[in-house]
């Protein structure tokens, strides 16, 4: 299967190892409100690489993680029960690449290759 152009990766700083089984939604904002495109689970190395299907077009989308979820199953509290990333994808053929830098009490995040 190849590779979708929207992918995202979740490096936990807390732990330094990738979080896997964490939920992220991803949506494309509408002229009515945000439309859900897919949902999907990083795998054992953090990461949902297809996913999110190939049928893309320019727009703005987002990204929501299930960043409790993913705590509460290790036992731990976190301040940001949700993640959610807006981007801008400007060209349907190119490649985006959403990483998320995460721990219990704070998150970043940056345009990845």
């Amino acid at each position: 299967m190849s590779k979708s152009p929207v992918t995202t990766h979740i490096l936990d700083l807390g732990s330094g190892q990738p979080a896997a089984d964490v939920r992220v939604v991803l949506e494309l904002q509408g002229e009515s409100g945000w439309e859900h495109i897919a949902t999907a689970t990083t795998d054992q190395d953090g990461r949902v690489m297809n996913g999110f299907g190939n049928d893309f077009s320019a727009g703005v989308y987002r990204l929501s993680f299930d960043t409790e979820g993913y705590f509460i199953a290790q036992g731990k509290e976190c301040f940001y029960p949700w993640v959610t990333i807006s981007f801008r994808l400007g060209d349907p053929a190119g490649h985006y690449h959403v990483p998320l830098l995460l721990n219990q009490w704070g998150y970043s995040t940056y345009r990845g290759s």
